[in-house]
């Protein structure tokens, strides 16, 4: 057992390639992952996304999220929208659909965990 601190972490700033979930604009996304939990059912680290809108899916995970800087609309596929600011926590429940449109820029730390992960 160990305890992880973000600050003595420097892993490397990868970008996601979000191509076939782009909506609009150009979101690029990077992510320094911080910590990869056993079985790879837990990871948390730093998101960063530029401005642009895209489609995310939580199918099997559930996230927490904490907005660090900046600001986004996060809608739902039923149609719940919420605006998420710096300062914001918030978690995206498992099997969510949504949209997220970044009007500049968003950087969030994030916590995701399998739903029903294996035994």
């Amino acid at each position: 057992m160990k305890i992880t601190l973000f600050r003595e972490q420097t892993p490397p700033k990868n970008q996601k390639d979000i191509s076939a979930d782009t909506i609009s604009g150009d979101p690029r996304q990077f992510v320094e992952l911080m910590y990869l939990g056993p079985g790879e059912t837990t990871k948390s680290g730093i998101w960063e996304c530029h401005a642009g809108s895209f489609r995310a899916s939580y199918t099997g995970i559930v996230e927490f999220c904490h907005i660090l800087e900046g600001s986004a609309v996060v809608t739902a596929s039923d149609g719940q929208s919420v605006t998420v600011n710096q300062g914001d926590a918030f978690v995206l429940d498992e099997g969510l659909q949504a949209e997220w449109h970044v009007e500049s820029f968003v950087k969030k730390h994030f916590f995701i965990c399998a739903a029903n992960p294996a035994s």
